[in-house]
Parts: C-alpha cells; structure tokens; sequence
C-alpha cells in the first residue's frame, strides 16, 4: 500500500528540508502543490492554461484543477509507493476531495505532519534564503502575507485530522535532526495504528 505524508508548515518551517530527507527515506517523492502550479504555467499545458486564466482575472483556481494536477502527478512512475503532499490540502473540501483521490490509488492519507514555528523565526529563516533564493514571494512583505493566509487556512485543517487521529504536531524550531527525530516517530505512530 503506498504512503501519503501531508506536510504542513509555514514559508520558512523546513518544509523543503525535511521532504528532501522523507524522500530518501522512504523513496517517494515531494510534491508541492505550488511546484506543480509553476510547471504547468511555465510549460502552458491545458492544466496551466486553465489555471492561468482564472489567475489572471485574479480569481482562485477552482480545486477540481488542482486536483487533477495532483492526479496527474501522482500518476507518475515515481509516485507509485506514494507522495510528501506539500501545499494541498488548504482547506477541508479539499481534504475530502484528496481521500476520494487517494482511494484511486489505493491509499490513504497516512500521516499529516505540522510544523510549528514561531512567525518571528519563520521571518529570520526567510530573509536568510531570500538572499540565495531569488524567489519573488521569499520578499518580507510578500512573506508576511503568505504566513498570515498559511495560518488562517490551516487552523481548520489541523482540527479536522486532529479528529481523524491523523495529526503529528512537530516543534521544527528544533535542529534537522530532532525535527526528523520527531517526524519519524510521529510516522511509526500513525502507521502502528
């Protein structure tokens, strides 16, 4: 049965660290919904145009394009002993449309792990990377905002795998190792049950 980890955090929790490790590990790939969305604008694929122009009437792309870019991923080689699903689910009828979705692929979600970081460290970590990144929306301001709208989203989100028993609360202030110590016993945890 393949492995589903969600991974939630905010710009600057060591998301990006610790899929890279996850991925090592277990052999499966990240897949970030925000990667996905830059491949398909970049590469104007039918997905892309779609999004693209809800985008550029400045709407929200309705999740059923979302969901289908994720399918598609998922439907890759790679993806076939499951995924670190980073990005999505933003938002409770986007959870339930991503358990309809993983039934397609004979799993679940398995664990759903958050990272907890103080905004005031998330914003240090942030200024840093900005430096080397060259990423438009790692600009403070910009970082600000998507903190914000990262913990309005996902408030509700954490209670609804909280009931589902499916939630691992990780303090990723602590070094990479003890934030991947924690991550692995979070996991054994959810999947012993």
């Amino acid at each position: 049965m393949p492995t589903y980890i969600l991974l939630f955090g905010a710009p600057g929790a060591g998301k990006g660290t610790q899929s890279a490790i996850l991925k090592a590990e277990y052999g499966i790939p990240h897949v970030a919904s925000g990667d996905l969305f830059r491949k398909h604008l970049s590469e104007n694929t039918p997905l892309g145009q779609v999004a693209r122009g809800y985008i550029d009437n400045g709407e929200l792309v309705p999740d059923d394009v979302t969901v289908e870019m994720i399918r598609n991923r998922l439907h890759e080689p790679d993806a076939a002993q499951g995924a670190v699903l980073d990005g999505f689910p933003r938002t409770i009828p986007q959870a339930r449309e991503l358990e309809k979705l993983l039934t397609e692929f004979g799993g679940k979600v398995d664990v759903v792990l958050s990272l907890k970081v103080r905004e005031a460290t998330l914003l240090e970590r942030v200024a840093s990377r900005s430096l080397t990144s060259g990423r438009a929306d790692d600009h403070p301001d910009v970082l600000a905002k998507r903190i914000r709208v990262f913990l309005s989203q996902t408030l509700q989100l954490e209670d609804y795998y909280r009931e589902r028993g499916l939630l691992a609360e990780i303090e990723g202030e602590r070094s990479v190792v003890d934030v991947t110590e924690q991550i692995h016993a979070a996991i054994r945890a959810c999947t012993s049950k």
